[in-house]
């Protein structure tokens, strides 16, 4: 029996009667809830809700009224519907090229599942990279993150973006930004989470004496670097290593495993549960 799964997420100020609300109309709707998850930090209330149907819903009513409940809540709310077209995709940026470029050339030899609709830049570094590909480039510079993300938002609903891309994205998002995109944002960090965390992961592994070092591609979450991980890589450490060397081998890596977990994604072959991705063998 075939079924029509729709993905359920709610933001806003923490009150009673939210989960209730929405649980009661997927109910009376007939829709069976496969999944529920909530949060609430410092009042901020999140929940993400994915439920499934067996008889054909009219997604433009359901979405309709969906809105209807949310504000009446007062809450925020956003509808995905899982279908058979391509994925749309918005990369997020700072100034380093190695993943964006990775992501760009596999998109121009249409190797992606996916459809790259805008790149967000927090500077003009990397604008000459969209331009050439013929991709829009939308610069957000705004030092209060707050602003920033209330414009990338916008961005990202103009353009119907099914997936995030963080390429070397150099800001932390917070948990009124992730909550809206569960297991739709991907992140790439520079070692094998989860050790060395932070921004300078190859200084310590250098530092430290690592044997090996890699990279690990992740689901964002509202825990800076602790979401379920897609997909490690790691090379060995030269005896005769510097610094600059370790850096330059990273980023390669970096750049072919955020690729590896973007592609697993717009396959489709990935599901999460119980905080760990599980990757589906590839169709024939």
């Amino acid at each position: 029996m075939s079924k029509t799964t729709v993905e359920i997420t709610v933001v806003g100020k923490d009150h009673e009667g939210v989960v209730a609300g929405f649980t009661n109309f997927i109910f009376h709707k007939d829709g069976n809830i496969e999944k529920i998850n909530q949060n609430v930090i410092k009042g901020l209330f999140g929940m993400y809700l994915e439920a499934s149907f067996t008889q054909k819903i009219d997604i433009k009513k359901f979405d309709q009224e969906v809105r209807d409940l949310a504000r009446r809540l007062k809450m925020e709310v956003n509808t995905h519907h899982e279908a058979a077209v391509r994925k749309r995709v918005a990369v997020l940026v700072t100034k380093e090229a190695h993943c964006l470029e990775a992501l760009l050339d596999t998109h121009k030899k249409k190797q992606l599942k996916g459809e790259i609709s805008v790149i967000i830049g927090t500077e003009k570094t990397l604008s000459p990279l969209a331009r050439r590909s013929k991709i829009s480039f939308v610069l957000v510079n705004d030092v209060e993150q707050s602003k920033a993300e209330e414009k990338i938002l916008s961005i990202l609903k103009r353009y119907n973006i099914d997936l995030i891309v963080l390429a070397r994205y150099m800001r932390i998002l917070s948990p009124n930004f992730v909550w809206r995109y569960p297991n739709r944002i991907i992140n790439i960090h520079p070692s094998l989470l989860p050790a060395f965390p932070g921004a300078f992961a190859y200084v310590q592994a250098y530092e430290r004496g690592a044997k090996i070092v890699g990279c690990t591609a992740h689901y964002v979450t509202e825990d800076l670097d602790q979401g379920p991980i897609i997909f490690q890589d790691a090379f060995a450490i030269d005896p005769n290593e510097t610094v600059e060397s370790l850096k330059k081998k990273g980023r390669r890596l970096e750049a072919r495993t955020l690729l590896e977990a973007v592609k697993l994604h717009l396959e489709r072959r990935l599901e999460v549960y119980w905080g760990k991705v599980h990757v589906k063998p590839k169709r024939a």
